[in-house]
């Protein structure tokens, strides 16, 4: 029996070049949410940030770089890495969450869509290569990887091309600590139908949502500085909220993905997870390890970049596959029939997953 597999035949990432390190930060001022000033020195307050988060470092577009320019510059690298003609992609999926923000202003750009402005700058003349965009928070590329398993598997499409990009330097308040978690970056990956006798590329997919309270864990406010202008909104999040959402139904949602796949949990060899939050990600890969009674801990099924490269929503999980495909990621590596994990969560509250055999 012949199946329609939805395959990554290739990857490629845009990891911007401006290094901003965690003593940068020290400059700033920080208030709590009530608007009062953080009296706690702005050392142990880096400090404390480094020991939860992980981050060390994180990566900011230039200036004059908008998050379609970069999410081009990653396709790029993916149309070359899988070897195909840019002329017979059929669909150009790019999920973000604010569009093209030009540096010094704070204003969302989405018209044209994202998609459409990646077409334009990869020079794509055909008419039959349709590009739209994804607004699912931080999940949006496994989402569109989703999206574009379901277009091939019923016939519509047979190449997809899925981005992820975003520059959240632009829409950060400076006077909120957590403005030292989020980065910019683009990931994009080729997923073309294959036909085989066998099954791989993605076995399954689970996601969940849920928008009672939880919907506006993440969403845009003021600033916390007491004389900001309270028209000017920013990225806000309820961290500790967000924390206890995301152990108790990621975890969950994974192991709905991986009995979907049939896949006997040992043989996951890899997890690779939104670079969230390192303390976050470990507790509920360490969660779902419990939960599958997998025999093998955090540090070997689940790579990490979010130490350089800091919390790039939608960019994370492409970047770092492509990272590791590409052997950059320091002890871990993917072989032919690697049964791998995709998930993530984030705004909406959504949450996603994908079991994947290379």
């Amino acid at each position: 029996m012949m199946h329609v597999n939805s395959v990554i035949t290739g990857t490629g990432s845009y990891v911007p070049n401006v290094k901003v390190s965690n003593e940068e930060f020290a400059r700033h001022t920080f208030f709590n949410k009530d608007e009062s000033a953080i009296d706690t020195l702005i050392d142990e307050v880096i400090s404390k940030f480094k020991d939860i988060t992980g981050i060390e470092e994180r990566r900011y577009a230039n200036d004059e770089q908008s998050a379609s320019q970069i999410a081009a510059l990653a396709a790029k690298q993916a149309i070359s890495n899988a070897g195909i003609d840019r002329e017979t992609i059929d669909q150009i999926i790019v999920a973000h969450n604010f569009g093209d923000v030009p540096k010094g202003t704070i204003q969302t750009d989405i018209l044209p869509s994202l998609a459409s402005r990646v077409k334009n700058l990869l020079k794509i003349k055909s008419t039959s290569c349709i590009p739209y965009d994804i607004l699912f928070g931080c999940p949006g590329w496994i989402q569109g990887v989703i999206q574009a398993d379901s277009y091939i598997k019923s016939g519509m499409a047979k190449r997809c091309l899925v981005i992820g990009a975003e520059t959240l330097s632009r829409v950060i308040d400076k006077h909120d600590r957590d403005c030292m978690i989020f980065a910019d970056g683009a990931g994009a990956a080729i997923i073309e139908a294959v036909e085989s006798d066998q099954k791989f590329g993605v076995l399954s997919t689970a996601m969940m949502s849920h928008t009672e309270q939880e919907a506006y864990y993440l969403y845009l406010g003021k600033s916390y500085h007491p004389d900001a202008d309270s028209k000017t909104r920013y990225i806000k999040m309820d961290g500790r909220k967000i924390y206890e959402y995301s152990l108790v139904n990621v975890p969950e949602a994974m192991k709905v993905a991986l009995d979907k796949s049939g896949i006997d949990a040992h043989k996951i060899k890899k997890i690779i997870i939104h670079q969230a939050n390192e303390k976050m990600d470990e507790a509920i890969v360490t969660r779902f390890i419990r939960k599958c009674k997998i025999n093998a801990s955090p540090a070997e099924l689940m790579p990490m970049s979010i130490r350089e490269l800091g919390n790039s929503s939608v960019a994370t999980i492409p970047t770092l596959l492509d990272l590791i495909l590409k052997n950059k990621i320091d002890n871990h590596r993917i072989a032919k029939n690697d049964i791998i994990m995709f998930a993530s969560v984030g705004a909406g509250m959504n949450i996603n997953a994908i079991v994947y055999k290379q």
